[in-house]
């Protein structure tokens, strides 16, 4: 079956082999059957179908709401009456393979809404999907006695379908509406070869070990309260201690590269959000309340404070580029069944940036941009990679905005041969964007870092400054975050390195261990000596085994640990446990405070 045509693809539309007619091949790109992108949507669109002809056969009650390709997979949600768990998941599995054995052919049929409808007119899940569905022509999909509304695309026949797995059982509210029914909810994958499948399920095992939920609560870093709310983190001692230092790294970061730290109102008049377009645009993400009988939204960006900043002053093109950047606290309204620990919560701190300049300096601004973006993922040991969002559906502004931002953003990465893919739609609302997507230790790609060329909020906000004739002319903004927010890649950072974070924001970076408890004033005054050059450290004093103690800190994930006794204190010395370059050595504390410094320094952002 490999490297066999399942489907083919006209322009960005993937169509299969029960939808193109004979003649319109030759103008189509051949989709193999293999791992390729375009393949595996294909295969796992398929896969969940048989999914849910299994769970038909297996739960006869089973009602079938929506069942998508998602990033690494697929899912199908349901209704019914039984209770299914993870443990349920290998018998549904058999009974996909049993049902794949029998090489079922997969049909289309075309139909029209209407009698769409009246064929499944005893399904109200059926009927909501409907109404999501415009008028026009409606197709199902049928295999065997299962059938349901799909526009596809599907492979031609069961017999592909035998390297899949299900992954986990969740709830999922009927269309994300927190207020409606809980439905079922199967995740899984889908691949075309064993290996790929295997190779999967292994990342999957090792991403279970790093998952930050865990290791926060192991190390001490975050946690979560049911008493303040969900999706509004709290952070520890030691969780505090690493954002810190992140903070303050790339404060000193931007300073240098001349942004001028200012801050905004966390709640603003709706008004203001009236006219960036954010009211109309975003308004079901945010937050409202009344004060005094106005109207006031909860801010889920920053970048309308930074305006207020720009429009405080007249501004000549001599200010040009004019750099703003703010640890700026959002709150977005999350549905409750799409949180997950840090990775989506309805509080967060963005490390964000807005950039005033004149449209000669877009390209200019945009590579410093990247130079910076390249300097802090290296640091952190991240690879990436860089895309060009469009224009989405839901936008402001009119083409020409549209067009000349992101040319804007095209020509400043072809002039530095700097490779993009292209994710059309993907913008944001006001603006087109680069966005940089980064790859974890699993070569999982993550979002973080965004810069946005927006010419709409600077004319809604009727923004200028005065140009070399005295006139005043119209600045372009550009939106910039490079961690994206602190929450998430703190998030990302923690899975990626699996707790053994770096040593220049490692919330501890030493432990000092005293034998005895005669050692305890001597590892006190080193403790001292550390804070001072701003290395944190722990004291382990506890009435324990040394060895207990030491594996203590190695569980910590602590990056040196320091054992002082009675020869360390007559030599003025530490006995030193390097843990990630796995040496053991002796230092006097002037090489000690030497080391420590020199390894603070081997990050430069």
């Amino acid at each position: 079956m490999q490297n066999e045509v399942i489907a083919y693809k006209k322009g960005q539309n993937l169509v299969d082999t029960q939808s193109i007619n004979p003649q319109e091949i030759p103008n189509s790109k051949e989709i193999l059957f293999d791992n390729s992108d375009d393949s595996l949507e294909v295969i796992r669109h398929s896969c969940a179908h048989l999914m849910a002809q299994a769970i038909k056969e297996i739960y006869k009650d089973a009602q079938f709401f929506v069942g998508p390709v998602i990033e690494d997979g697929f899912y199908y949600d349901f209704r019914i009456q039984e209770k299914i768990s993870d443990a349920d998941l290998k018998a549904i599995e058999k009974k996909m393979q049993e049902l794949a054995k029998k090489n079922m052919k997969i049909e289309k049929i075309n139909s029209t809404k209407a009698e769409v409808a009246a064929r499944f007119a005893d399904d109200d899940l059926k009927q909501e999907v409907l109404l999501r569905i415009p008028d026009g022509e409606v197709s199902i999909y049928k295999q065997g006695d299962f059938e349901d509304l799909c526009r596809g695309p599907h492979l031609p026949d069961t017999r592909y379908l035998r390297f899949f797995k299900l992954t986990r059982v969740a709830g999922a509210y009927l269309g994300g509406d927190e207020n409606r029914e809980m439905l079922t909810r199967i995740y899984g994958t889908a691949f075309a070869d064993k290996e790929s499948l295997k190779a999967y399920m292994t990342m999957i095992e090792e991403a279970k070990k790093r998952d930050h939920r865990k290791l926060g609560t192991e190390l001490k870093l975050f946690t979560f309260d049911e008493e303040v709310g969900a999706g509004l983190p709290i952070w520890l001692p030691n969780g505090s201690r690493l954002r810190s230092k992140i903070e303050q790294r790339l404060f000193k970061a931007h300073r240098v590269r001349g942004y001028q730290p200012v801050r905004g109102p966390e709640i603003l008049k709706a008004d203001a959000w009236k006219t960036s377009g954010h009211y109309d645009n975003y308004g079901e993400n945010m937050y409202f309340t009344e004060i005094d009988g106005s109207e006031y939204g909860l801010k889920p960006m920053n970048c309308v404070g930074h305006i207020k900043v720009f429009q405080n002053d007249v501004r000549s093109y001599r200010d040009l580029p004019l750099k703003f950047f703010e640890y700026g606290v959002v709150h977005r309204h999350e549905m409750s069944g799409v949180m997950h620990g840090l990775f989506r919560v309805r509080e967060f701190t963005q490390d964000d940036a807005h950039v005033f300049c004149t449209p000669e300096q877009i390209k200019d601004s945009v590579i410093e941009m990247l130079g910076f973006v390249d300097d802090i993922m290296k640091s952190f040991g991240f690879e990436y990679e860089i895309e060009i969002s469009t224009k989405p559906e839901k936008a402001i502004g009119d083409d020409a905005f549209w067009e000349a931002a992101t040319q804007g953003l095209k020509d400043a990465l072809d002039e530095h041969n700097i490779a993009y893919g292209i994710d059309e739609g993907g913008g944001a609302f006001y603006g087109p964007k680069i966005d940089v997507k980064i790859l974890d230790a699993l070569k999982r790609k993550w979002q973080c870092s965004t810069i946005q060329v927006d010419y709409n909020l600077p004319d809604r906000f009727d923004l200028s400054y005065i140009d070399a004739n005295n006139e005043h002319k119209r600045p372009v903004m550009l939106h910039r975050a490079i961690l994206g927010s602190f929450e998430r890649f703190i998030g990302i950072l923690i899975e990626h390195t699996a707790g053994e974070l770096p040593f220049f924001v490692a919330p501890t970076q030493a432990v000092i261990i005293p034998i005895s408890e005669n050692h305890v004033a001597y590892a006190k005054e080193i403790s001292k000596k550390m804070l001072e050059i701003d290395i944190d450290t722990e004291i382990l004093s506890k009435n324990e085994s040394l060895n207990k103690r030491i594996r203590n800190a190695e569980k910590m994930r602590v990056p040196m640990i320091l054992v002082i006794g009675d020869e360390e204190i007559a030599n003025n010395s530490v006995a030193l446990r390097d843990r990630r370059d796995r040496k053991q050595y002796n230092l006097t504390i002037e090489e000690l405070i030497s080391t420590m410094k020199e390894k603070l320094s081997e990050v430069h952002f």
